[in-house]
């Protein structure tokens, strides 16, 4: 089949998709199983029949079909939503330096720049084809430079997706940043730059593609029937867990737990921290509805909606629950539970209904006000409850798949969860206490003390307003 006959091939099942759609119950979540059955019969019918598609022998010709244009706006939404997921590095930037001392702002930035840039070379170099590789063991797979030919436009085409080679790749690059980027938060204020720059290589170089393989790269969580629609398990709770076995190698922060007790270490501004999950929630939106792969307008119209009613029950809830065990309301704590309704919503926005994703996140949102005080007493540090919200609403969200959707077991979601948390943990376990061993994970006490913006940066977040210049 010649090159300009794939687009062809994925307009046709695209076609099918569309029409099984509109024939089929108007449901999705609990009740997508008719409509689900129907699409597939619909695309399985449709591929007989693109063997006969006519094939184009330039990129000229192919942009005068009829296909074309469909084409056009399914590639414009992946990059669309790629943009918007590029835009989550800045919500986190901001949202961990609000949450964290002033004296600290100038290295939160610096390593959050570090990272997307590092993920987007690394996904290249190596992540991309270990994670989405051809033929592998189901478990592993070694990477390799993600290209093909540039003069090859290597349309990407199934029943579900029609967009090019390089907007596949973007919009995963955006992701793969993400693991290392959440524990970011979770050791901030007292890691060496230098040592967490090798660590997060490393996390999001070799580990992340690993996990993201066994179900994206249709391995063995694939085979098994385990579902994770954009990530609850594969991106955040994997971001989770690895952040908690960071943070049990690196410490608690000088000061934090005084005497037994828990000294609060408050954040500097709360409108960077505001800005930062407001950004969060506008990137979700890209990162769950471009995973829709396609700009099918009840599929991301869809997703969009149980993304929102999640995220806002999420708030609500936390806000509640923080207000009755603190007796005052917290503003952080309202701003984790639209996290947590998000990351809870994320393994299963497209097949939980609209009831049901309220519930996910009003649990999420209850869940991750008591797992952060679950934290805080056994003394694991974590500034911004990137530990509670990823990690934890995670895998809720993950294992909520099995109970509010019928088409996917629990015991499988519950498996797919617990292999790739513990992967992570144990991944991350190992290259934290290597890089504390070989080159020290963290700072001295003085420089703690001080700010990493001086020690490891020689520079302030805000001369005019600090002490430490004068």
């Amino acid at each position: 089949m010649k090159l300009w006959s794939k687009p062809i091939l994925g307009l046709l099942k695209l076609t099918g998709l569309l029409a099984a759609l509109a024939l089929a119950v108007p449901s999705y979540g609990q009740d997508a199983t008719p409509a689900v059955e129907a699409v597939a019969a619909a695309a399985e019918a449709v591929v007989e029949a693109a063997d006969e598609a006519p094939a184009y022998e330039s990129y000229e010709a192919f942009t005068e079909s009829d296909g074309f244009a469909l084409f056009v706006v399914n590639n414009l939404w992946i990059l669309i939503a790629a943009a918007l997921v590029f835009l989550m590095h800045l919500g986190f930037s901001t949202l961990e330096a609000g949450l964290t001392q002033a004296k600290n702002t100038v290295n939160i930035l610096f390593k959050n720049l570090a990272i997307i840039c590092i993920g987007i070379l690394s996904y290249a170099f190596y992540g991309f084809n270990a994670m989405y590789p051809g033929e592998f063991n189901g478990f592993f797979a070694l990477g390799k430079w993600f290209g093909v030919d540039n003069e090859d436009v290597s349309l990407m085409t199934s029943a579900y997706a029609d967009y090019t080679w390089w907007s596949d790749f973007i919009f995963q690059a955006m992701f793969a940043a993400t693991a290392a980027t959440i524990v970011s938060g979770a050791v901030a204020e007292r890691i060496k730059l230098g040592s967490f720059l090798v660590y997060a290589a490393l996390l999001v170089t070799f580990i992340y593609p690993i996990t993201g393989s066994w179900q994206w790269g249709e391995g063995w969580l694939y085979s098994m029937g385990f579902y994770d629609f954009a990530g609850s398990t594969l991106v955040h709770g994997f971001g989770g867990f690895a952040a908690l076995a960071a943070v049990i190698v690196l410490g608690a922060r000088k000061g934090k737990y005084v005497d037994g007790k828990v000294r609060p270490i408050l954040g500097h501004s709360m409108p960077l921290a505001m800005i930062g999950v407001m950004l969060l929630w506008l990137g979700w939106y890209g990162f769950n509805g471009g995973s829709v792969l396609s700009a099918d307008p009840r599929g991301v119209s869809y997703v969009f909606v149980t993304t929102s009613l999640a995220a806002a029950a999420g708030s609500v809830t936390a806000m509640l629950v923080s207000w009755i065990l603190l007796k005052k309301p917290d503003l952080s704590m309202a701003l984790n539970g639209v996290l947590a309704g998000l990351v809870g919503i994320t393994a299963g926005a497209d097949v939980i209904g609209m009831a049901s994703s309220i519930l996910v996140g009003v649990i999420a949102g209850a869940l991750v006000v008591f797992s952060i005080f679950f934290f805080e007493k056994i003394k694991i540090d974590d500034p911004v409850g990137a530990i509670s919200v990823h990690g934890i609403c995670g895998v809720w969200g993950t294992v909520a798949v099995g109970i509010f959707s019928g088409d996917h077991s629990i015991v499988h979601q519950i498996v797919g969860a617990f292999s790739v948390c513990a992967f992570a943990f144990v991944a991350s376990f190992i290259i934290a206490s290597a890089v504390k061993g070989l080159m020290g994970l963290r700072v001295s006490a003085e420089e703690e003390i001080e700010g990493l913006d001086i020690g490891e940066h020689g520079n302030e977040a805000y001369p005019d307003f600090t002490a430490a210049h004068k």
